[in-house]
């Protein structure tokens, strides 16, 4: 039986090396794009549908479209950085329109199915910030744990129906995200000089990041997983900072984070 994959934002980085890997296992691969006419080189095997996660109707439309999907990756999503005390109330929410509201409709849209076929996994691409939380990145970190949250309690909702959701938490990642990252500093905002710091460091740090393809290859990992586990992370040496947060001191970790964004 073939199974059908449905990957939000699929045009381009960690979305498109899913589809990518997903097509070239023989899935039936739906890859979303806001204006997929606008995709320049289409992966064989992929077919793109329209999707707006900030409305609700779309959203409803591109399940209709995939059908029976048997695997689901939310993965599309807005960057968006600045102090906390100057963004704009309306990019906070579309923030979590785009990053949480939509990813948690579409999976209620799909999740019924997959319990009905005794078969599903659910994958929901985060962040290491939401577990390193990092200054000037608060309403990012904050829809990256939010949509970890669902995902974790969620779990043993399903589990009695063969179906799994997880969360893949990347660190730095290579994909050029950096480049359509959205700012908000005010003129003359006394954190100027902090913030620039830290966004100089994370775009260095970004581009000596991993592959698309390497984060795709762990959510490959779990799909394929027999029982996946509620947390993957991949990148910025995870399995050694995961081990070092469960012994060191909460503020320890967080010095450390902020000092390897160049802050203090």
């Amino acid at each position: 039986m073939t199974r059908t994959a449905l990957v939000t934002g699929a045009s381009s980085g960690i979305g498109e090396a899913v589809a990518a890997a997903l097509a070239g296992r023989g899935y039936r691969v739906y890859g979303t794009s806001r204006n997929p006419e606008s995709v320049k080189e289409k992966i064989a095997g992929v077919e793109y549908l329209p999707l707006d996660l900030t409305d609700d109707a779309s959203i409803v439309a591109c399940a209709a479209a995939a059908g029976d999907v048997d695997i689901l990756v939310n993965n599309a999503g807005e960057s968006q950085s600045g102090p906390l005390e100057e963004l704009p109330m309306d990019a906070v929410e579309r923030l979590f329109r785009t990053n949480v509201f939509g990813a948690v409709r579409l999976t209620q849209l799909v999740l019924p199915g997959m319990r009905e076929r005794g078969y599903g996994r659910v994958v929901m691409v985060g962040s290491m910030l939401a577990s390193f939380p990092l200054a000037y990145r608060s309403s990012y970190v904050a829809t990256k744990a939010a949509i970890k949250g669902f995902a974790t309690a969620g779990r043993r909702e399903v589990s009695p129906y063969g179906v799994a959701i997880t969360t893949v938490e990347p660190g730095s990642i290579n994909t050029g995200i950096g480049e359509r990252r959205t700012h908000y500093l005010a003129d003359g905002s006394p954190h100027t000089a902090d913030y620039r710091t830290m966004i100089d460091a994370l775009d260095a740090n970004e581009r000596n990041g991993i592959s698309a393809a390497t984060v795709a290859a762990t959510i490959l990992s779990a799909i394929d997983a027999d029982n996946p586990r509620s947390l993957y992370a991949v990148g910025s040496n995870a399995p050694f900072v995961f081990a070092l947060r469960r012994i060191v001191p909460r503020g320890v970790v967080e010095k450390m984070v902020a000092r390897r964004h160049g802050l203090r």
